[in-house]
């Protein structure tokens, strides 16, 4: 099945649902192997260094610096890749409430990883956005 194209369909049926935990990013060496003891939900290597995204008590048992305690929100739509505007409507949105957003796209979704502390309010505004169908 191929993921949605047009924009106010995506945005009528955006469906946003948060995920349990509190999220992280993590950074080990670009050429360090994953320690087999967690199991990160996202990995990007760059050339700095590889991006671990995992729950928050995987990376304080093994001891690694963390940054952006988050609260990960998937857009359920079937969402295209080659859809224009959907992230740009989802976070300006969010920005208009000074809400950060880390956003990842993924085959079937998009996923955002929203402040801990604010993850209550996005949700909020996405379901409304939804059910208003206005995109900004």
């Amino acid at each position: 099945m191929a993921g949605e194209l047009d924009l106010g369909e995506l945005l009528r049926n955006v469906k946003p649902e948060m995920h349990e935990g509190v999220f992280v990013f993590c950074t080990i060496a670009e050429d360090a192997e994953i320690p087999a003891a967690i199991r990160p939900l996202l990995t990007f290597r760059e050339q700095e260094g590889t991006t671990l995204v995992m729950r928050r008590e995987e990376a304080e048992r093994i001891g690694l610096r963390m940054q952006f305690a988050s609260r990960l929100i998937t857009l359920t739509v079937h969402s295209s890749l080659d859809a224009v505007g959907f992230l740009a409507a989802i976070t300006t949105l969010l920005a208009k409430a000074g809400i950060s957003v880390n956003a990842v796209s993924a085959f079937y979704h998009d996923h955002l990883f929203v402040p801990d502390h604010r993850a209550d309010e996005a949700l909020r505004l996405l379901q409304d956005m939804s059910a208003e169908n206005r995109p900004f």
